[in-house]
């Protein structure tokens, strides 16, 4: 029984680092003291010699010219010794800086030497000499923990995760990027006492072992596990007034104690087809569709265009001479007629939407992205490089912040971007085809907030809450919470059906789907890799110019992801969640079903007891179509 309650609660503990630390950090003082001796005694020396003359006096007759006794003199020989002593000098201070700079900075700055410092032997065997505290869902019970230990019947002592592939993505391993383990109980670089302080007697303090709650729900975590079980595809569930992460999952994910295997680390990470190493939720990206038309939504409120009417015809839009014609979902059978805002992402409308976009303009468009922690390029190669973006967490350690770190969301709005790519922007094609599902979970948060403030999104339960930034005011907040609900509610809502049981569960909704094709390659079946071809290229003799492989990619099948954005309840919501389902075609098909499913899990747990009342942030006065055409209720 003792035993059982150290490993509940295990006392905080000092690694000595007296042995075996002492002697080399004796030695590194030695070596750096002689090194820095030297490098005084060579800029003492050019100090003292600066003005000083080398030509004897006696040795060169006075009467000769000035270039003729500088030849005859040790001048020369004694300006080619300083240059010397300088550029040893350059180089010391060289070699003391590339020191410094990994000492201090690469832990912060270099992505590089973040992802492999995990194999810093004094980090792994401080680490792995204590045990580590225990993860707690956000009941803090241990009956509900995460990670924990055990003792098998040989007595040995082992880390258990009992929701083992559910939390992969988040945990990480002891391999490829840091996840919450490493980054809540490893030993960091900056952490680890200089070699002045350890000949000093200083210690390390390891505070590894300390229990950490957080602001996941087990029960929902394992409800979102159940809804994506068989696809590929990726939640979020946030709680939009705090920030808090109430889960997280990718599909398809991994085993934490299959990867302590090198070789099945090695097989999961050749697989491109099903990339199970990479968490979708944070670090894919994708398309949004239609579901960017609430970014064009929040743009238009900041910049006061909501009350803007566009029409909506059977001929379609033509942002400028020559360029391709906008349809919508249902082509040129699908009319709208002259329509605002409202009915626009009611019914999804491409032509409002992109006809908004031009409206907006770059700078509308950047200003909005800016705001919802989207990266906002002048050109697409910017756009692509991909950085991560750890000041979005609200964490307690910059190692927790790397560990969770989402790749940047991107969209281009530099000069060059066209009136036909502001009009592919608005309603999410072009050059806005770089979004994360966390990303357009926040997207729906900053509108779910009650005040209109983006919350940095936190993982550890003791946070406080923190903001990103003030996206909108509290009225525009309140207006596109009602127009979200159109969505789920409204007459023509592309996702009333799917959400037809929840409203009857009492609990009103809203939300927003997305539908978007994408070109992938083709992967051979067996191996999960993609299929190359073999090309040749030659210049006009027939010469070879070079060879190489090329991916076929699948121009005649694109994949059809389906998506969905949801905030609940609209009183005071207290989710804010975002679903893709790769391949899964219509977002309200595929991922719509999945998020009712959460809202109705979350009613269960309880999470709107005292949110859940009469609505009151109905939208402003609807504009009714002038034209008497309509289509059927669109499929995105």
């Amino acid at each position: 029984m003792t035993f059982f309650l150290l490993l509940q609660s295990p006392t905080p503990a000092e690694v000595a680092a007296s042995v075996p630390e002492k002697v080399p950090a004796i030695l590194t003082l030695i070596y750096l003291g002689g090194f820095l001796l030297i490098v005084l005694v060579l800029l003492v020396s050019l100090f003292l010699n600066r003005r000083k003359s080398s030509t004897p006096t006696g040795a060169v007759p006075a009467d000769l010219p000035k270039e003729v006794r500088r030849r005859l003199s040790s001048t020369s020989t004694n300006r080619g010794l300083r240059g010397l002593r300088w550029l040893f000098v350059m180089l010391a201070l060289a070699i003391l800086g590339f020191h410094f700079y990994w000492t201090h900075y690469a832990p912060e700055s270099n992505e590089k030497f973040q992802e492999l410092s995990y194999k810093d032997l004094r980090n792994r065997r401080l680490s792995e000499s204590t045990l580590r505290g225990w993860l707690l869902d956000r009941s803090g019970k241990l009956e509900n923990s995460l990670a924990l230990y055990r003792r098998d019947s040989s007595g040995n002592i082992t880390r258990e995760y009992p929701m083992d592939q559910a939390f992969a993505h988040l945990f990480g391993s002891d391999r490829g990027d840091p996840g919450l383990e490493r980054a809540l109980f490893g030993i960091q670089s900056g952490a680890l006492p200089e070699a002045l302080e350890v000949v000093n007697g200083k210690s390390v303090e390891f505070k590894g072992n300390t229990d950490v709650r957080l602001t996941i729900d087990r029960d929902l975590q394992q409800a979102a596990v159940e809804q994506l079980k068989g696809k590929h595809g990726a939640v979020v569930v946030l709680n939009p007034q705090t920030g808090e992460v109430l889960a997280l999952y990718s599909e398809p994910s991994y085993s934490l104690k299959e990867v302590e295997d090198e070789s099945t680390w090695i097989r999961l990470e050749a697989n491109q087809r099903d990339r199970p190493l990479v968490s979708r939720a944070t670090g894919a990206y994708y398309i949004p569709g239609s579901t960017f038309k609430t970014v064009t939504m929040t743009a238009a409120f900041i910049a006061g265009f909501q009350d803007t009417e566009f029409t909506c015809s059977g001929g379609g839009y033509y942002a400028a001479p020559g360029a391709n014609v906008i349809f919508d979902d249902g082509g040129a059978g699908e009319v709208h007629g002259r329509i605002g805002i409202h009915t626009a992402y009611e019914v999804s409308c491409n032509q409002y939407f992109a006809q908004m976009g031009v409206k907006l303009g770059a700078e509308n468009l950047k200003r909005a992205a800016q705001l919802l922690g989207i990266g906002a390029y002048d050109t697409p190669a910017e756009a692509l490089r991909g950085k991560k973006q750890p000041q979005i967490w609200n964490a307690s350690t910059d190692a927790v912040k790397r560990a969770l770190a989402p790749r940047e969301a991107t969209i281009v709005t530099g000069k060059q971007v066209s009136r036909y790519d502001l009009a592919l922007i608005g309603y999410g094609q072009g050059y806005a085809g770089q979004m994360t599902t966390l990303q357009m979970a926040l997207a729906a948060a900053a509108i779910g907030n009650m005040e209109g403030k983006l919350m940095k999104p936190r993982i550890e339960f003791d946070r406080a809450p923190e903001m990103f930034n003030q996206v909108i005011t509290p009225q525009a907040a309140a207006t596109m919470r009602g127009i979200m609900g159109l969505v789920t509610g409204g007459a023509s809502g592309t996702a009333r059906g799917v959400f037809a049981p929840v409203a009857a569960a009492g609990i009103s909704t809203g939300g927003k789907t997305g539908t978007a094709q994408k070109v992938v390659p083709v992967y051979d079946p067996k191996t999960g890799e993609p299929k190359t071809r073999h090309r040749v290229e030659k210049d006009n003799r027939g010469n070879i110019i070079r060879e190489y492989e090329e991916t076929i990619m699948d121009e005649q099948n694109p994949r059809i992801d389906g998506w969905f954005l949801c905030i609940a309840p609209l009183e005071r919501p207290q989710l804010a969640i975002a679903v893709i389902v790769e391949g899964g075609g219509y977002g309200s098909k595929s991922a719509a079903p999945i998020a009712a499913a959460l809202v109705l899990k979350a009613k269960e747990l309880g999470y709107f007891k005292g949110a859940v009342g009469p609505v009151s942030n109905q939208p402003g006065p609807r504009v009714t179509p002038r034209q008497p055409r309509r289509a059927a209720t669109p499929r995105q």
